[in-house]
């Protein structure tokens, strides 16, 4: 009786078969994600103390509300990736400094702030699966609280008299916005070839990616050729994630089974998209506009975007192209010296590419 309960159990078109499954999955995501990403860190564990140490304390103020706020904030910090860079690429060309904190931690203040900022923008009341901070606050609170970190991160740099690093971020935080700007203004119309898009992601990602490395560089060594290898790296890398961020929005998420499309309810045209028109015919194309014009409201919109892009090959293409800046990535480093930070590098380039969620 128990051998015939646990067949139906098992059993491919059962529902529990599905939850048992879906839940395995997860589990060994997350396990194997958690896992691999301490090898990662560990050339670096003992920096990363001292730089969860200075981030800690740039975020502390006077009002009881602010450290209220600061500490949901540092409760669901994530996988601190772009502070990683920084010190990676610093302890990889030389020995970890307080140049290297100042940058890591002026890093990480603006990538929070731009999160904030980007929650408010989106009216999202959900990121990582908690709550965000205009979710809990409203916008008014988020919009001071994502200021505040930013004029930390000045704070930081002008205390400490670093200078060049409060240029590079500087120019990352310009080009972030302008890229966001162009998207926007390239939306309204659909018609984004893809040497916008990769104009945009180049501004809009690529640009912190490479500041992490081009900061991690500039904290250590002043030879301009290094300091211009580790930048192209950054932005190599930069560019492969978020093409991998994008195929996501194509992909079915593992436990609804169901497509994610939420560039698409935004009428954002990214790689496999974009690839996917180019080789249509011109009634295609005015057929995909308008469902990508309706996909806010239409699921079955989405469903046969998704459709169309995946008979089209834009999967195939934009996973190829992402392949390709990763190998660019990992030909940078190939120059430098082999220690653990090249090799932690090494494995952070493939996770950032190879990654499930």
């Amino acid at each position: 009786m128990l051998y015939k309960i646990f067949i139906i159990i098992l059993s491919p078109n059962n529902m529990l078969y599905g939850i048992i499954y879906n839940f395995v999955s997860l589990f060994y995501i997350y396990f194997m994600k958690y896992t691999y990403l301490e090898e990662i860190r560990k050339p670096i564990n003992k920096e990363l103390k001292e730089f969860d140490r200075y981030f800690n304390s740039s975020v502390k103020g006077s009002s009881q509300l602010l450290n209220l706020i600061m500490r949901f904030v540092l409760h669901r910090k994530g996988k601190q990736m772009r502070p990683m860079f920084v010190l990676l690429t610093s302890k990889m060309l030389g020995e970890i400094n307080t140049r290297t904190y100042t940058a890591a931690t002026l890093i990480e203040l603006l990538h929070t702030a731009t999160l904030i900022h980007d929650d408010v923008v989106d009216e999202s009341f959900e990121r990582r699966g908690f709550f965000t901070i205009n979710a809990l606050w409203k916008s008014k609170v988020a919009v001071l609280t994502g200021d505040y970190l930013l004029a930390n991160g000045l704070l930081l740099t002008l205390k400490n008299k670093d200078y060049d690093m409060l240029e590079i971020v500087s120019r990352a935080v310009s080009e972030m916005s302008e890229g966001e700007l162009n998207q926007i203004q390239k939306s309204k119309k659909l018609n984004l070839t893809e040497e916008d898009y990769f104009s945009i992601i180049r501004m809009k990602t690529a640009s912190l990616f490479s500041a992490c490395t081009e900061c991690g560089a500039k904290a250590v060594t002043d030879d301009d050729k290094i300091i211009l290898s580790m930048r192209q790296f950054g932005e190599a890398l930069g560019i492969a994630f978020q093409i991998r961020d994008d195929i996501f929005d194509y992909q079915h998420n593992g436990i609804t089974g169901k497509p994610m499309g939420n560039d698409l309810k935004e009428k954002k045209l990214t790689l496999p998209v974009i690839y996917a028109l180019s080789r249509s015919s011109l009634p295609e194309r005015r057929k995909m506009r308008s469902a990508i014009r309706r996909a806010k409201k239409d699921k079955k919109a989405i469903e046969n975007i998704i459709l169309f892009v995946e008979e089209k090959n834009g999967l195939k293409y934009a996973e190829t192209i992402m392949q390709e800046y990763k190998k660019k990535a990992l030909y940078l480093l190939e120059p430098f010296p082999d220690n653990e930070a090249k090799e932690s590098l090494i494995r952070l380039v493939k996770y950032a590419v190879d990654r499930k969620k």
